[in-house]
C-alpha cells in the first residue's frame, strides 16, 4: 500500500479558530485543488490576492484527509500536476461560505453573585 502523497492547498486564516480553505466553484459544486508543487500553490495564492482575496497560507497536508474533508464537505477535490499553472476564475463568489472574521461565542453572562462565588472559592 502506498504512503499518502503529501500536497498543497491553501487555506485562509490558517493556524487559528477560523480557518477557511480555498475552494473554487463550479455550478452548485465547490473543488479544493490539491497541488503537487508548494511553488505552483504559492503562484495561485498570489493570484487570489490580486483578485482581492484575504491572504492565504501555503499548507501541506495528506491528499487522503483533503479527499475525507471533501468526501465529509461533499466537495470534489482536484490534483495539480507540478507545472500545470492553474489559473482562479476571472469571477469570483459574491458570497463566500466562511467568514474571515467568523464571531465566536461571548462568553455566558453571569450573575454578580455568581462572579463573587467563583472569586471566593478562587481563595479557597
Amino acid at each position: 500500500m502506498a504512503a499518502p502523497k503529501r500536497v498543497f492547498i491553501l487555506l485562509f486564516n490558517a493556524r487559528t479558530d477560523n480557518p477557511g480553505i480555498h475552494t473554487i466553484r463550479i455550478g452548485e459544486r465547490n473543488k479544493v485543488l490539491m497541488f503537487e508543487s508548494e511553488d505552483d500553490a504559492t503562484r495561485f495564492a498570489l493570484m487570489l490576492e490580486a483578485q482581492d482575496f484575504p491572504e492565504a497560507a501555503v499548507e501541506e497536508m495528506d491528499s487522503d484527509e483533503i479527499e475525507e474533508f471533501c468526501q465529509s464537505a461533499d466537495y470534489d477535490s482536484e490534483f495539480i500536476e507540478e507545472g500545470m499553472l492553474a489559473m482562479p476564475p476571472e469571477t469570483n463568489v459574491e458570497e463566500l461560505d466562511w467568514q474571515p472574521e467568523a464571531k465566536t461565542p461571548k462568553e455566558p453572562e453571569i450573575s454578580e453573585l455568581e462572579r463573587i462565588r467563583r472569586q471566593l472559592e478562587g481563595l479557597l
